[in-house]
């Protein structure tokens, strides 16, 4: 019976700590970076290489959403969508939190310097500084225009990726990097709006709690015409062939078809389908790419 106890509350403070990494995000996250690998060459990525890159990456970016969620605890305990999360239901500490985060964090930085190039580690280093400190401390809390400029670091998977293959940052992983930057922010102004009295009553500044849902709305669907022609440019710049422009061309124009319902036809489900739909465009856009590359 001890032992059964034990056991159980070990899986419990497992289920704690997973959790804290944001599986879902990161996992995105990681398969743009395995994108990124996999397109910076003609041939097949050494398997060591690819592997080293996956684990430290996907590690350091578990360890910037724990500092992500201990630094926000206090304001997820008051968002429904983020109350259930372990610190603020007291699974775990503070402590635990930060020496879990330093040992992921660590382990990852030194994965990537030891078996990739330091060139990945360093840009993997700044993405974490981009994400868990200048994102979540500085601007997060301080303008409706978070998603827009941290949007820089989440963009930055691909350029990870490409470098760990390449040595270096070139035009190609840059148009990846312009993909997710502009498909960064009608993703999260679409859960925004369905979620606006969660951040007010957080006290978060999103675009929806500080200049209304009717602008948010506009801003969207702006966005997501910006990000339509965007992911027009690999095809333009000779990156990619006819298969990734017809799969860019479908996804985008069905994407614009929800920022359309949104803008004049919203309601909180269109939305939720909206930011549903922007998860599943961003994967099968990165897929297509892949499989343009390889045929």
């Amino acid at each position: 019976m001890t032992t059964h106890v034990l056991s159980s509350g070990l899986a419990q403070r497992l289920r704690a700590f997973l959790a804290l990494t944001k599986p879902r995000v990161v996992s995105l996250i990681v398969f743009t970076a395995v994108i990124g690998m996999l397109l910076a060459t003609p041939g097949m990525v050494p398997a060591q290489l690819l592997l080293a890159s996956t684990v430290g990456i996907w590690l350091v970016a578990g360890s910037a959403a724990a500092i992500n969620c201990l630094v926000e605890q206090k304001i997820d305990a008051r968002m429904q969508r983020t109350r259930w999360r372990p610190l603020p239901r007291g699974e775990l500490t503070t402590a635990q939190t930060l020496a879990f985060a330093a040992v992921l964090g660590g382990a990852g930085l030194w994965i990537l310097a030891h078996y990739v190039n330091a060139l990945t580690m360093w840009l993997t280093l700044g993405t974490f500084v981009g994400y868990a400190v200048i994102y979540t401390l500085v601007l997060k809390p301080a303008t409706p225009q978070n998603i827009v400029i941290g949007g820089a670091s989440g963009a930055m998977p691909p350029v990870l990726g490409w470098a760990a293959v390449t040595g270096q940052v070139s035009t190609e992983a840059m148009l990846l990097f312009l993909i997710i930057f502009a498909w960064t922010p009608p993703h999260f102004w679409s859960l925004a709006l369905y979620r606006t009295q969660d951040y007010a009553r957080a006290g978060v500044p999103m675009l929806p709690v500080t200049h209304g849902p009717g602008y948010t709305r506009l801003q969207v669907l702006l966005y997501t015409l910006i990000l339509f022609a965007t992911t027009l440019l690999p095809y333009a710049a000779g990156m990619s062939g006819v298969l990734y422009l017809v799969a860019a061309l479908a996804l985008g124009g069905l994407f614009i078809g929800y920022a359309v319902r949104i803008y004049f036809a919203y309601s909180d489900a269109v939305a939720q389908k909206t930011f549903r739909y922007s998860i599943a465009y961003l994967a099968a856009l990165f897929a297509a790419l892949l499989v343009d590359h390889y045929l």
